[in-house]
């Protein structure tokens, strides 16, 4: 086997991965680099498909275990501060009907709702969600 063949595989790999934007062929592409540093040592073509492999499959886990390839710890976006920035702000709401309200927050009137839980009693309160356009609250303590 050629080892031009896996520095083009690799190439090829990472110009896809710049269309996808998952990582997933960067790390295959990793793999073909070793295929291909397998090559340049000298290695038997079984060697260095072996090695391609191998590495293909550590970068691959080693990925998947990591915040950037693991879909299933992202949070809730809608109570998540680091996507909303307005989490975790302050507003007045006046008059309560059953739990909603409207109130004037950042130069707009919103939509606010109360959390599960919580009362009306307060006059402050701090958004914990955003669920479509409506703020959802809690009372300052």
């Amino acid at each position: 086997m050629s080892g031009l063949i896996w520095w083009i595989a690799a190439g090829g790999l990472i110009v896809a991965e710049l269309f996808t934007g998952t990582f997933y062929l960067l790390m295959i592409a990793l793999g073909m680099v070793a295929g291909g540093i397998a090559f340049v040592m000298g290695a038997w073509a079984h060697v260095q498909i072996g090695a391609a492999a191998v590495v293909a499959l550590i970068a691959l886990v080693v990925l998947r275990r990591s915040r950037f390839g693991n879909s299933k710890r992202r949070g809730d976006a809608s109570r998540d501060a680091a996507v909303n920035l307005d989490i975790g702000a302050t507003l007045q709401v006046d008059q309560w009907r059953d739990g909603r309200a409207r109130a004037m927050y950042r130069g707009a009137q919103w939509d606010v709702e109360l959390a599960p839980g919580e009362s009306e009693g307060a006059r402050l309160y701090r958004i914990t969600a955003l669920e479509g356009n409506r703020l959802i609250v809690a009372a300052e303590r």
